[in-house]
């Protein structure tokens, strides 16, 4: 037994050690934010988190996100390779990374490790889709530019820029770019800049905009540096450190550049092992060759003195991947019972409103924490396994723009589920209540429409399923305490049966005003249909009134048909809400120009969502002449389908060889695809 331990022990120094004196070994974090003990259940989450890893593929496009949990144990993670490394090369790195910070950072609940390829960070808060600057630390080559220093800076900051845009601009797989310019005295400069892909493009740029005023701080007048962010990290050299052939399947082999000396800025109030030096007037920390030796010997020592005096554990005995699957979908279920005594028996009281798919209750749980439970109604023909599996699909969504799945309820023939409560309500309760809509200044109103577009580019492009929603709407748009709005509904179609398959369907869910043209008379459904449905959404934001119930006057008519009226006539200011009158003129106008182009009828012509993202965004961006809006032609759509709409009516197509009907409803959901990402 004694045997044993003492291998084991030494097994373990080896390990830290050995990861430790890698050459791509940069730097680590165990921030000081609370604690977990071995028996926690936010450890054995946390196995759970970064075990999955290795055998995830999305490691492979060099991004991995994963949470898993409830909380307040959820974990969070966040796995990044450097945007140039092989797919092997990023598993390697990442796999040496999950074995190492857990082992320096025992029991502290949020930790970030960097490695020359790759980037690990884990937090028991959501971390998704958030920009952060801190903790940060910088490197910088040995050696001083020997002239002309000014022009190589402006050499730097050209190049940089150049790459900040592209980066920024980059999909859900990866935002980084890598490049090189001529530098002064025949030298070529190289540099690289990278953010976490969950970013929208503005967080991106701002990020490497901070990292870039960051330079003059670290590295001033060396030939190269580095100045890495959670979020963000930028490097340069003056000779060639990354894969120029990232694209072929040959791994990189590259000469190192001369040594870096690393600097390292803490968050404030924050003491970690890694930030003990001495302080320079700059308040950074410098860390010298010697002191980083005796820090390494420090750390072995002290870990393996608190092995050797711990108490043994058992053995945990190998899990197969199907018990793992049913850990993950208990750990979501509540019983019947909790949630009845939660909403006190689902009273009238409690209730927060009635959709399409049953109604929404506000509970309280025994722990205090205050949910929304949806009851759904009782037509689902999905099975209990089935039912089960696709709650713990939707779960794994996780962004602050969406409202979060927190459980579900399966007994007999109740089905519900479980949601945060977000105590605004819905969006619809603002913009068209004469009263509550003084409420919203444009500035909010600006805020909603880029928070709603950034939780739709979560489900179109960077999340784990492929997420069409199908019913995009004022009242599925929720708004928190800060006025933040969370998308609502999604991807819960896979639920239900519906009869549908990708791409087309035969039973159409959605709301009239709201749904694209090819989707209401064909079943054609795409990304595109929510543009659409994020199109008419802006144009009642910046309105404040409904799209099919548009009161000019006395009369009555469609709001894009006015919008598209007014806009020929260069008059749209017509559109406006009177409370934003004293806004800004030009950001609404350019707005209601990026509404209309996401209404137009040919779906090539309307805009990706992150197209959107970036015209919202970015000025510099030139927006192209919207086309007539849909459903307006021949005076309206009435000349192509029969319309009798009501709570529970249908429009039935009249002009097709296949009939097809459409389900007008006040809260339908949305249709999930699965699709490797």
């Amino acid at each position: 037994m004694v045997s044993s331990r003492l291998v084991f022990l030494v097994s373990i120094c080896i390990l830290i050690s050995q990861a430790i004196a890698q050459p791509n070994f940069l730097y680590y974090f165990c921030l000081d934010k609370g604690n977990y003990t071995s028996n926690d259940t936010y450890k054995s989450n946390l196995n759970q988190v970064l075990s999955s890893l290795s055998s995830n593929t999305e490691i492979d496009y060099g991004f991995y996100n994963f949470s898993y949990g409830k909380s307040p144990d959820q974990v969070y993670s966040l796995g990044l390779c450097r945007g140039d490394v092989k797919p092997d090369i990023c598993r390697s790195c990442l796999n040496n990374a999950t074995n190492l910070l857990t082992l320096l950072c025992p029991n502290q609940k949020e930790a970030i490790g960097w490695y020359d390829y790759c980037m690990l960070r884990y937090s028991f808060r959501d971390i998704f889709g958030i920009m952060e600057d801190s903790p940060a630390f910088f490197m910088w080559n040995v050696n001083n530019v020997s002239a002309n220093y000014d022009q190589f800076s402006q050499d730097l900051r050209t190049l940089l820029d150049s790459q900040r845009g592209q980066a920024a601009k980059g999909g859900s797989l990866r935002k980084f770019a890598a490049g090189n310019a001529t530098a002064p005295d025949f030298q070529t400069l190289y540099s690289l800049v990278q953010c976490t892909p969950d970013l929208s493009a503005q967080d991106c740029s701002d990020c490497l905009a901070g990292a870039m005023g960051d330079i003059p701080n670290c590295c001033d007048r060396k030939k190269g540096g580095r100045v890495i962010r959670p979020s963000c990290n930028l490097r340069f050299e003056v000779s060639l450190f990354y894969d120029p052939t990232a694209d072929n399947t040959s791994s990189p082999s590259l000469s190192p550049p001369p040594p870096s000396v690393p600097s390292v800025s803490p968050p404030a109030s924050n003491n970690t092992p890694a930030a003990k030096g001495k302080e320079s007037n700059k308040s950074q920390i410098v860390i010298i060759v010697v002191p980083i030796i005796s820090f390494v010997v420090l750390i072995i020592i002290s870990f393996c003195i608190y092995l050797r005096v711990r108490k043994p554990r058992e053995k945990p005995q190998p899990q197969s991947e199907s018990v793992d699957e049913i850990r993950r979908v208990e750990s979501l279920q509540l019983g019947f019972g909790t949630i009845k005594v939660a909403t006190d028996d689902f009273s009238d009281a409690n209730k927060l409103g009635q959709g399409g798919f049953g109604a929404v209750y506000k509970g309280k749980l025994s722990d205090g924490q205050v949910v929304a439970v949806k009851r759904l109604s009782k037509n689902s023909g999905q099975g209990d396994l089935e039912f089960k599996n696709e709650v713990l699909l939707v779960a794994k969504l996780q962004h602050r723009n969406l409202v979060r799945l927190l459980g579900f309820c399966l007994e007999g023939i109740e089905r519900l589920l479980i949601y945060e409560f977000v105590p605004n309500g819905s969006l619809d309760h603002f913009i068209f209540d004469p009263i509550k809509r003084a409420q919203l200044d444009w500035a909010r109103r600006y805020k909603i429409i880029g928070g709603i577009a950034r939780g739709l580019l979560y489900l179109h492009e960077d999340s784990r399923l492929r997420i069409i929603h199908r019913d995009l709407k004022a009242s599925n748009i929720l708004l928190d305490s800060e006025m933040n709005p969370k998308i609502s509904d999604f991807g819960m179609a896979r639920l239900f049966e519906l009869d549908q398959s990708i791409g087309n369907t035969s039973r159409i869910v959605g709301t009239y005003g709201y749904m694209s043209p090819e989707y209401a008379m064909h079943g054609q459904f795409s990304v595109k249909s929510d543009v659409f449905s994020f199109g008419v959404l802006v144009l009642e934001i910046i309105s404040g009134q409904k799209n099919n119930s548009f009161r000019t006057g006395e009369n009555i008519e469609d709001l894009l048909s006015y919008a598209w009226k007014n806009w020929k006539q260069g008059i749209i200011s017509n559109l406006v809400d009177p409370t934003l009158k004293a806004s800004s003129t030009t950001e609404i106008m350019r707005c209601i120009h990026i509404g209309l182009l996401c209404v137009q009828e040919n779906v090539a012509d309307r805009p990706t969502i992150a197209s959107v993202l970036l015209m919202l965004n970015s000025y510099s961006i030139t927006l192209p002449i919207p086309l007539e809006p849909a459903f307006f032609i021949n005076s309206g759509i009435e000349s192509n389908i029969r319309l009798q709409w009501g709570n529970d009516s249908r429009v039935t197509e009249s002009n097709q060889s296949k009939s097809s009907s459409v389900q007008a409803s006040i809260n339908e959901v949305s249709i999930t695809e699965l699709s490797p990402r």
